[in-house]
């Protein structure tokens, strides 16, 4: 494996309209969640990677498992619940910078996952092993289900990623924060966007709070500032990458995800960390294109035709 990550997916249902969802009569069923959406990135551009889960013992659960492997990601270690559903979410398009998403994950299959649910073999098999903020947050045994695979992944030297994914419905600002520092404090890289290194430092300045991550324990940081692009720190250096402009954004739910995937795939193959965040800003302009979390996320022939190439409106 290059890369393991842990976590939740949930069905998506998107309605085949704007404006209020209570007006929606049709609904397109996806599959997302920030750690599978982030598999998926990872795989279409070649790397192998696998994904730790649980899922329902229903129709959803078997469709999920079969699209995640169908990407390409190694499901082998999802466990099926019998006693516990697949979660649900809902997004709606109410107007224009107006999208919001209602969850129904409540003790779901995947809320039970735990300590149990890890291999250490799998872990310590791979380069990287990716975490959020969103797992913790589901259950008591999700919170320590969290902490031994970081511990696993420290025990065989398997670098840890970690991406906040602030989901303040979740649970208590408290708690997160101080789960969200002690994360980063034991994280060799993190991904966190400005809004969450503010929630996590009180600190809006991108430098101050580069360097907070620093000396907080991270070994590299970079800091994500939407369309306009991205900041890296490390103990030696600190430098902008600039972000790439998108036409329109149709759904910005998964940008963040896609930009540590290409992030990730940059520092698998070697390129420097400005171009590997360069890569992960390409890949989140891509995601926001289209409709769905990972809908719009390239296969590596896209990736590199986009870099060499001037792209044109049809390809005939």
């Amino acid at each position: 494996m290059d890369v393991v990550t842990v976590g939740e997916t949930m069905v998506l249902m998107t309605p085949d309209s704007s404006g209020p969802m209570r007006y929606a009569n049709e609904f397109m069923r996806k599959f997302a969640g920030a750690e599978s959406n982030f598999a998926i990135g990872l795989a279409r551009l070649g790397h192998q990677v696998g994904w730790i889960s649980r899922v329902g013992k229903d129709e959803f659960g078997k469709a999920m498992v079969s699209f995640i492997r169908g990407e390409g990601v190694d499901v082998s270690q999802v466990k099926v619940d019998d006693s516990a559903p697949t979660g649900l979410y809902f997004k709606e398009f109410r107007r224009a910078n107006d999208l919001r998403v209602y969850y129904y994950r409540k003790n779901s299959a995947a809320s039970k996952l735990s300590p149990d649910d890890l291999n250490e073999e799998y872990i310590a098999s791979a380069k990287f092993l990716h975490i959020t903020g969103i797992t913790p947050a589901l259950s008591d045994s999700c919170y320590e289900m969290i902490f031994s695979a970081i511990e696993m992944a420290k025990k065989h030297s398997v670098k840890v990623v970690f991406d906040p994914n602030l989901r303040r419905k979740l649970w208590d600002e408290g708690k997160a924060r101080e789960t969200f520092l002690k994360i980063a404090s034991q994280a060799d890289i993190v991904l966190p966007g400005l809004d969450e290194g503010e929630f996590m430092f009180g600190e809006k300045d991108v430098e101050k709070l580069g360097k907070l991550f620093i000396e907080h324990g991270s070994a590299i940081v970079v800091i994500k500032t939407g369309a306009d692009g991205a900041y890296y720190f490390t103990n030696d250096d600190h430098k902008f990458v600039p972000g790439f402009p998108v036409a329109k954004v149709v759904d910005p739910v998964g940008a963040g995800d896609g930009f540590a995937a290409g992030f990730i795939s940059g520092l698998l193959d070697g390129l420097s960390l400005y171009e590997a965040v360069k890569r992960g800003n390409v890949l989140g302009a891509f995601a926001v294109t289209v409709n769905g979390d990972v809908e719009g996320l390239p296969d590596r022939d896209e990736l590199f035709t986009f870099f060499n190439e001037k792209s044109n409106d049809v390809s005939r």
